[in-house]
């Protein structure tokens, strides 16, 4: 591959393994990403807060792409000078696409008589309860809840009720994603929009060279990040189906579940080995 490459990452259920949360299988491809200075982007619905420990447990110094899109986060000092259109704050450039969080959990206020009863949501639930719904330790669930821009929303109700609350959601202007195990609530942004910027962020950096994006994840809400990508990997599950992507060529599907089909895929698509 003759081109400059960005790996954009999904997290939970892609580079991190669904029921453990460990990335053990990957480290030896990301040590060879590092090798060939080939920026890894993790691209999640995680927040600003949990990303600042796991890129330190990933050895990353990349930008990074928190709430499926709603911002994306760049080390100051990573480009030459600072990108139009974001803010400085906490050492880095934040371009921003959503809302803040509090204006999603106000749709959700208006929601809550009509659907008393179906669902829960972050701002709502004790810590020991995202605990019990994620598997994240007491402390990592502390982190996951310093929402900034959208909020997960546990559905506790049936598939019928299901499908007239994400039509309510829709005609308030909100636009719900299905994770992994949350719906994720926010605005006009996703994981592709986000791609798309930060690629040309990178190509206006090298006007001379060509950047080839390659997209990894599992799960819904990772769908216009594939389709957005030159090359799409959809990570095998061990409790979803592989999204339904509309792009049809340069896609790929791993046999094996979350870091293990991460490394063997980017391992045969940049190293053909």
């Amino acid at each position: 591959m003759n081109n400059e490459i960005l790996v954009f990452s999904d997290l939970d259920g892609t580079l991190l393994d669904h029921h453990t949360y460990s990335f053990a299988a990957a480290v030896p491809t990301l040590d060879k990403l590092a090798e060939q200075n080939i920026p890894v982007i993790p691209t999640t619905s995680k927040t600003y807060a949990e990303l600042k420990q796991i890129r330190s447990d990933l050895g990353l110094q990349t930008p990074f792409i928190v709430e499926n899109g709603a911002a994306i986060f760049i080390p100051e000092g990573f480009f030459n000078e600072q990108p139009k259109d974001t803010l400085a704050k906490n050492g880095f450039w934040i371009k921003e696409f959503s809302k803040p969080v509090a204006y999603w959990r106000g749709l959700l206020d208006t929601l809550k008589g009509e659907f008393d009863g179906q669902f829960n949501h972050f701002a709502n639930m004790t810590n020991a309860e995202i605990v019990d719904a994620t598997g994240l330790s007491q402390a990592q669930a502390e982190l996951a809840s310093a929402r900034e821009y959208g909020e997960p929303i546990l559905w506790l109700g049936d598939q019928d009720t299901k499908v007239l609350f994400l039509k309510a959601l829709e005609n308030l202007g909100a636009k719900p994603l299905q994770g992994g195990r949350f719906l994720h609530l926010s605005g006009e942004c996703d994981k592709g929009k986000a791609l798309i910027w930060l690629k040309k962020l990178f190509q206006s950096t090298k006007a001379n060279k060509e950047y080839t994006s390659i997209a990894l994840g599992d799960g819904q809400n990772d769908v216009a990040m594939l389709n957005a990508a030159d090359i799409a990997v959809r990570i095998l599950s061990p409790v979803n189906e592989p999204p339904i992507l509309t792009k049809e060529n340069d896609v790929h599907t791993t046999k094996r579940f979350g870091p293990e089909g991460w490394a063997d895929s980017l391992n045969h698509i940049i190293f053909n080995c």
